[in-house]
């Protein structure tokens, strides 16, 4: 028999063979248990306190270098000072972390005058207080080290393992080149971490359900995710994360076998409700919450206005849209203007090819093409399907719904589509011009185009700038469409324009950009002062969503710098995010290569351990103690899955990536590398068995109240602490273990940190010293 524990003390002993069917300890003495254990920690403290000092003295150190404008803060900074002059602008990000960084602009009284146009730009000439925003990434990098030691700690890992895990964290020189400076993933990281925490403390409480503690973490944990997914929208994968786990814990309540006895259905429909608005209603509504704010403070036009339709601008002070928006009539001259390219609906005499480089074999037609420039080939004159009568013709509006004829003014032709492949799509048509004997005669059909104005309802009238559209083809039903892939020289490079069967795709969307044949003078051009019209919120949030999405799959364009997935957990290139010249100084993004190697290689050993235990079971090999698997895959498996859900999905993506996207999942393989340490280096399974059998108690029925609260089974050995778990095991192999792998680490730290604080600048031979696998670095020669 060995040594009780103070729990058999209280309870009575408990053999080995009675522990396989523990009961729960009831909630005063599981408090009374935790009180004692949070007073006798006193070496995690000091722990804590120590890495949370050095996490602050490594983010803040030398932040006020470089005093010029890096890499994305370009963007950022800009965000910011858009937000203090209200201007909106249009980003692919929610709001959160953008509005962080407005706050502290207001704190310090910034008015936002510096728009962070280049790279280089001096904050010190343009009086700047960059280092006031600088410091919000660094603080909130700072705590993002704590709170993956404590993350360890209330996962009941020992002192050595939640060292190791926040160490590869606080040396890692990738996590602290992006807290130093004006980014958004300072804030995705920290509030990541921070919901992982939660949720963590709030299993533990799985005990106790609906009692206070429970709902705070429960709480707690969905705040923190809203704050992950309104930073950037890879805080889905958190999502993922943390509902794959409650997933789980819900399929264990819902067993009729249970130990601890069978929940009701209205019981278990208690636990899913409350799951359901503490983890995705809370969430959402703090995430509907950033937007509201987002608009409420932007409400000047500005250079976000292209991106959104005229309805919404409307909503924006001194909009040049709504203030310039002039109703177009039929018999006018316009210009007409792609949304999104910007280019010219242009056409000119040549014709196409008869034959294309493929084969295919063309009208030879008039070319109709795209062109950005301002040209007399870009005059359109509106026309009606059926001509009007000379004495009313005039002042007869266009509108929602007409079906029209475009006639080229320069060559006297009119603009017509057909069932003939266009040069570069061959499921498109291709457009061209016909002579006005053709228009209305044989051709007459082909010419006939139905104006279906964006949002609109029936009679509105079409308006220049404000009236997004799509030409229709009348008989086809194909939408006028162009992309940004030039045409070969016969067509001087100019964009081609054809007809695009898919009519519900946004990118059909047009614009008449200006009406040249209106004199100057006309009443028409008269405007009178408009009001700032009301969009309600949530048509507006869904009309931003749609345009959020839509760009950030269409950021697909290479970058001199963008890597791929596979080469993130091996370390194999960075990113330049700054250099000066006279100086030889430069900023190059870069984790620490020994912390990722070693993070990497444990997440391939735990893997291999999982594979070989589940082999060995199948052949009626038990090689570990019930308590040490279950730790290995809840636990460990736990922060395996956080590593996999924000790693994996970057394979299916075809948008440009970076090497900070792997930032959330090279913390989640720091807890995975502290867990694993403790494994391989942990007592051995009789020592655990006999700890857990102590630390059970057999004095309360399986059919008690906790177990109708839905107490998990198996409380009492998952939340038993580290300390308790190891008894009197040493802990040197452990501590040997983790003071190589530290030693190693900072040493990989202190050799890049040049790369890192961009200071001192490097001469050649020590730049190509730091090429370990032939990294892009400046200054190398």
């Amino acid at each position: 028999m060995s040594t009780p524990s103070p729990a058999n003390k209280r309870g009575g002993q408990t053999s080995k063979k009675q522990s396989s069917l523990p009961s729960q300890p009831n909630g005063d003495e599981i408090l009374d248990s935790v009180k004692a254990a949070v007073t006798s920690d006193w070496d995690y403290k000091i722990a804590l306190v120590i890495i949370t000092i050095l996490a602050f003295i490594s983010r803040f150190w030398g932040i006020s270098h470089p005093n010029e404008v890096v890499f994305d803060e370009v963007h950022f900074g800009k965000f910011a000072s858009y937000y203090l002059q209200r201007t909106y602008f249009f980003d692919v990000h929610p709001p959160f972390g953008k509005l962080l960084f407005a706050l502290m602009g207001w704190f310090v009284g910034y008015d936002g005058h510096f728009l962070f146009d280049n790279i280089g730009d001096s904050y010190i000439s343009n009086n700047v207080p960059y280092v006031a925003f600088r410091a919000l990434p660094a603080l909130l990098g700072s705590f993002t080290v704590p709170t993956v030691f404590l993350i360890m700690w209330e996962s009941g890992y020992s002192l050595p393992a939640a060292v190791v895990s926040a160490g590869l964290v606080l040396f890692d020189n990738a996590h602290i080149g992006q807290t130093r400076l004006i980014l958004l993933d300072a804030t995705l990281v920290f509030a990541m971490s921070v919901s992982v925490l939660c949720y963590v403390r709030f299993y533990k409480m799985r005990h106790d359900p609906f009692s206070r503690k429970w709902w705070k973490w429960l709480l707690l944990t969905g705040v923190a995710l809203s704050c992950v997914i309104s930073t950037k929208y890879v805080g889905v994968f958190t999502f993922f994360t943390i509902g794959s786990a409650v997933a789980i814990d819900l399929w264990g309540l819902l067993d009729v076998k249970r130990k601890e006895g069978a929940l009701s259905l209205p019981e278990f429909g208690r636990h899913f409700a409350a799951r359901l608005v503490g983890l995705i209603i809370v969430p959402f509504l703090f995430y509907l919450f950033w937007f509201q704010v987002h608009f409420t403070i932007l409400t000047r036009s500005g250079p976000g206005d292209d991106f959104m339709s005229p309805e919404f601008q409307s909503t924006l002070s001194d909009n040049i849209m709504t203030s310039q928006s002039v109703g177009i009539n039929y018999y006018d001259t316009i210009a007409i203007k792609h949304k999104e390219t910007k280019t010219y609906l242009h056409s000119h005499p040549d014709r196409y090819p008869l034959r294309y480089d493929d084969g295919r074999v063309s009208s030879q037609g008039q070319q109709v093409t795209g062109y950005p420039f301002s040209d007399q080939n870009n005059h359109w004159e509106i026309l009606p399907a059926q001509l009007f009568e000379d004495s009313n013709k005039l002042n007869r509006p266009v509108t929602h719904g007409d079906v029209v004829r475009l006639r080229h003014l320069v060559t006297d032709t009119y603009l017509l589509t057909h069932d003939v492949a266009s040069p570069y799509y061959p499921t498109n048509q291709e457009y061209t011009t016909v002579n006005v004997d053709d228009a209305y005669g044989p051709r007459v059909n082909d010419t006939l185009f139905e104006i279906k104005i964006e949002n609109a309802k029936a009679g509105q009238q079409f308006r220049s700038m404000a009236g997004h559209f799509k030409l229709i083809h009348f008989p086809t039903r194909v939408a006028m469409w162009t992309h940004t892939t030039p045409l070969p020289d016969w067509a001087y490079k100019q964009a081609e324009i054809n007809g695009n069967k898919n009519i519900q795709q946004s990118s059909n969307v047009w614009f008449v950009d200006e009406i040249p044949s209106i004199p100057a003078g006309s009443e028409r051009l008269i405007k009178e002062p408009k009001k700032i019209k009301h969009v309600p919120f949530l048509k507006k949030y869904f009309e931003l969503q749609r345009a959020i999405f839509f760009h950030n799959n269409a950021l697909t364009s290479s970058h001199p710098y963008a890597s791929q997935p596979v080469q993130w957990p091996f370390l194999l290139r960075g990113v330049s995010f700054w250099t000066q010249n006279d100086t030889k100084q430069q900023i190059y993004f870069l984790g620490n290569p020994i912390g990722w190697w070693i993070a990497s290689s444990l997440l391939a050993v735990f893997a291999g351990i999982i594979g070989a235990d589940q082999l060995s079971l199948r052949r009626g090999i038990d090689t570990m103690d019930l308590r040490t698997r279950s730790r290995l895959y809840d636990s460990t498996g736990f922060f395996f899955l956080c590593w996999a859900a924000h790693y994996l999905p970057f394979y299916l993506m075809g948008r440009q990536l970076f090497l900070h996207h792997y930032l959330p999942a090279h913390l989640a393989s720091a807890l995975v590398t502290g867990a694993l340490l403790e494994f391989i280096f942990n007592l051995d399974p009789v020592a655990l068995d006999e700890v857990a059998s102590n630390t059970l108690t057999d004095g309360k029925s399986k059919k008690d109240g906790n177990a109708k609260k839905g107490v998990a089974p198996g409380f009492a050995k998952r939340n038993m602490s580290a300390k308790d778990r190891m008894g009197n095991s040493t802990l040197m192999a452990l501590w040997g273990a983790a003071a190589v792998v530290l030693g190693v680490v900072i040493s990989g730290w202190w050799f890049f940190l040049p790369l890192t604080y961009g200071k001192p600048g490097l001469n050649p031979e020590q730049v190509n010293a730091r090429k370990w696998l032939g990294y892009d670095l400046h200054f190398a020669k």
